[in-house]
């Protein structure tokens, strides 16, 4: 079955230096975890084999979010608004929003958010599209 036809409203990409997420925890810790991540993401990057790449990962995912609503991280959109989420079937990387994000995606006419993440060689890439 094919997916409802949908319009791009926007993309977003971000590249994130493993070694600089890695120093921001090591320097911050715990505040600095809560503060960029939720409580799920933590769990699931601290269970792999690579905390920090998959935390670059994320943190990339969350900036090209952000770029893809046209909004940025601020007032419409914390860190913590966006969620990268696993496909427990599949490993596919989604996006769950919060009210805060969901709103951001609705004001601009959007319906959902797409993204990718490539973590190796030391870099974390992520794309993201916001489709209608």
């Amino acid at each position: 079955m094919e997916p409802p036809a949908a319009n791009l409203i926007g993309i977003g990409a971000d590249l994130c230096p493993v070694a600089r997420l890695a120093a921001a925890r090591a320097r911050h810790g715990q505040a600095f975890l809560d503060k960029v991540f939720t409580s799920a993401e933590q769990a699931e990057c601290l269970g792999r084999a690579d905390p920090d790449a998959s935390f670059a990962a994320r943190w990339a995912a969350k900036e090209a979010v952000s770029k893809a609503l046209g909004c940025g991280i601020g007032p419409e959109l914390a860190l913590t608004s966006v969620e990268v989420v696993t496909d427990a079937a599949t490993g596919a990387p989604g996006v769950r929003l919060d009210a805060l994000g969901e709103r951001t995606l609705r004001a601009r006419g959007g319906s959902r958010v797409l993204v990718s993440l490539s973590p190796d060689g030391g870099l974390a890439l992520a794309y993201a599209a916001a489709l209608s």
